[in-house]
């Protein structure tokens, strides 16, 4: 190590005497071109921060240790380059050092050092601090929930108080998970932590860099741009909170700043969030590569996936989504299903809710099992995110990607118990037509149901009756103005998918086919 500070290290007579009665008065040794004497120091909840770029401000400065808890007090020395920061617990101040000793800290892309003071707290004089300390208030006030009005004006042409975006995704064709949101995001600075959630049936994300210019700068790039080609539009804002409180690691939620969380039971920090409505693991099958490739060099132009290359090399560097489903297989392995009830047809429809199914086939040495062949590995692997955990027919099904590429056929005459069946031409894909509205009303298993391509003269009764007819109970019914689309609520979610499985495609009379898909919305 050369004259530069480490993480974690101590300066010894250099530490700066602040008690002194203006803060030009104090003394510090900013250069490194002296050769610095290093002792370990004994951790402090003052931090002190050296090499900040010129015309740094107090929010940048707050903003490195807000993620690890409350920041009591600030000291800026903008004519040296420096700052000290206080921090509410030792704790918090010996996580964040241990944190930025194995990331570097940067403030505007640029690497700044963090060391132990000295000091047990941190002194300042009010009436020379009056603006740092304003602004800490007001962002102890968004951190508290109260409104920073009365300190706004100290705010204005500073970088937004919050470092934590709140990140919906309209449209979400593909599945959207951590790592992608990370690699992507982290294209703008250090990505600390990440909550992802479904709220009134959308997937949402919150996430909080060390820094709020980096979070201002990542909106200002990605806010309405889509992840992939036509599909998984990001609509960014600013959240509210400025530090999550993330208490497990695991595909719904992830400290970066503590990798030594558990991973849960499965159920996150909020009943509310849930990763596009799976229980914990639906994507473990393939966290780990899936069997294809798991790093892929950025695409330079060649646009599978657009606008955002980064994204479309995060989405296959975290072995989530493939490019264009290129050299990945279409086929998934359903398995403990319900061998009295499953039919081909039954998994056609649910499966082809989220793809095209072109060929299932149910096992014949072991029935509780089948291969769904769909179009092309993103609709697999969209299908899997949203179909593995759920209960069919009373049995909760898993699904995997298969190791096979494509469903053979039994030869003619030989498959005397109709236990595979080939759906290539059916008239039931959804996805052929590109740009179909079926690519935009893809959603989680729910319990409500959207209708459509209702008849004239049928009613509210008709449907109820129907639909109570396929095993269910209707809990709720809510025509659309023109009457030709309904939402109809079940009372469970295993209700929807079996009578979706049942009626959808439902031949209503004068060539009025039913069709069923799952709602976002609630009655």
């Amino acid at each position: 190590m050369d004259g530069d500070v480490a993480v974690g290290v101590k300066r010894g007579s250099d530490e700066l005497n602040m008690y002194g009665n203006s803060p030009n008065s104090m003394t510090a040794n900013g250069s490194d071109s002296k050769k610095q004497r290093l002792d370990e120091s004994p951790p402090s909840r003052v931090l002190h921060i050296r090499k900040l770029p010129n015309e740094v401000s107090e929010t940048e400065v707050i903003a490195l240790g807000l993620p690890f808890g409350k920041v009591t007090n600030i000291l800026m020395l903008k004519g040296k380059n420096q700052a000290f920061l206080e921090l509410g617990t030792e704790e918090a101040a010996i996580t964040m050092v241990n944190y930025y000793t194995a990331v570097t800290p940067q403030v505007r892309n640029t690497p700044v050092f963090i060391q132990y003071s000295n000091h047990k707290e941190l002194k300042t004089d009010s009436a020379l601090n009056q603006r740092a300390q304003a602004v800490l208030q007001a962002v102890s006030a968004v951190q508290d929930g109260s409104s920073p009005s009365s300190h706004q004006g100290v705010l204005d042409g500073a970088p937004p108080p919050s470092p934590v975006l709140r990140i919906i995704i309209d449209n979400m064709f593909y599945p959207v998970t951590l790592d992608v949101l990370q690699q992507i995001f982290s294209k703008f600075g250090t990505v600390m932590k990440i909550i992802t959630f479904t709220k009134n049936n959308q997937f949402q994300a919150l996430l909080q860099f060390s820094d709020p210019v980096n979070a201002q700068q990542a909106k200002l790039s990605l806010d309405g741009q889509n992840i992939y080609n036509s599909c998984c539009t990001l609509r960014i804002d600013f959240s509210k909170l400025v530090n999550l409180n993330v208490k497990y690691n695991n595909d719904k939620s992830r400290d970066y700043t503590r990798p030594d969380l558990p991973t849960g039971d499965g159920e996150s920090t909020n009943k509310d969030h849930s990763l596009l409505g799976t229980p914990s693991g639906a994507l473990a099958s393939y966290s780990s590569g899936g069997g294809y490739s798991s790093s892929l060099s950025l695409s330079q132009g060649g646009g599978a996936i657009s606008p955002l290359s980064a994204a479309a090399a995060a989405a296959a560097a975290a072995s989530r989504v493939a490019l264009s489903g290129s050299g990945v297989s279409g086929v998934l392995l359903a398995s403990n299903l319900n061998e009295e009830m499953v039919t081909p047809q039954s998994l056609f429809t649910l499966f082809g809710v989220y793809g095209d199914v072109q060929r299932v086939k149910i096992l014949y040495n072991k029935k509780d099992s089948a291969l769904i062949q769909l179009s092309d590995g993103n609709q697999a692997q969209l299908a899997m995110s949203h179909l593995n955990g759920q209960k069919v027919f009373g049995k909760v099904m898993r699904v995997t990607l298969s190791k096979h590429q494509t469903v053979a056929l039994p030869r003619e005459g030989l498959d005397d118990q109709l236990l595979t069946k080939d759906f290539s031409g059916s008239p039931l894909h959804r996805f052929k037509k590109p740009g179909s509205k079926n690519f935009q009303n893809i959603f989680p298993p729910s319990a409500t149901l959207h209708l459509s391509n209702i008849r004239d003269g049928v009613g509210e009764d008709d449907l109820r009756l129907l639909f109570s007819n396929s095993g269910g109970t209707v809990k709720a019914f809510k025509f659309f103005q023109d009457r030709k689309m309904a939402l109809i609520q079940m009372s469970s979610v295993e209700e929807a998918i079996q009578t979706l499985m049942d009626l959808h495609n439902y031949d209503m009379g004068g060539n009025h086919h039913l069709k069923v898909s799952f709602s976002k919305s609630t009655i």
